[in-house]
């Protein structure tokens, strides 16, 4: 495995932080019917760094950007009994990177980042069927809370 590195990232990480956005969209695709085609954007990614309240974080390798994940604080609903949590997203390792604990780091990192401010509620999404994202999510201590159904009622 190579030395990695985690730090904050910077907006000359632009361009590599979009081609993983990408990576992470076609990711996803067989998951999700609902995305449209072509290139789209989750993400506003120069916002998200220069954000107080989020935390954007990526793995370098030998100067390689080889992974990255945000932390956002987010207002929760009135009727939780915690008044912020911390949303992740933007989890992405390049392939050849996978399986050597980058997504782990970054893990840590975010965690770290919301613990500092008092966040302890940390969520995040991932398409059930996904297999290989829920097991790293559930090994590293996350589990199913609740899940958001949806009907294309064209098919009805």
């Amino acid at each position: 495995m190579k030395n990695l590195l985690i730090r904050p990232a910077q907006l000359h990480d632009l361009d590599i932080l979009l081609e993983f956005e990408q990576g992470i969209v076609e990711a996803e695709r067989p998951y999700d019917s609902t995305l449209k085609p072509g290139e789209i954007h989750y993400y506003d990614i120069a916002e998200l760094i220069d954000r107080a309240d989020a935390q954007v974080l990526v793995v370098v390798a030998d100067e390689e950007i080889v992974g990255s994940g945000y932390a956002k604080l987010v207002p929760s609903t009135g009727y939780r009994e915690h008044d912020v949590h911390a949303y992740l997203g933007f989890m992405y390792v390049k392939p050849t990177f996978r399986g050597q604990g980058v997504n782990q780091l970054i893990l840590d990192g975010l965690l770290d980042w919301a613990h500092s401010r008092n966040v302890f509620e940390i969520q995040l999404e991932v398409y059930p069927d996904n297999e290989a994202a829920m097991r790293a999510y559930t090994k590293a201590g996350f589990a199913p809370h609740l899940l958001r159904m949806r009907l294309d009622s064209r098919s009805l």
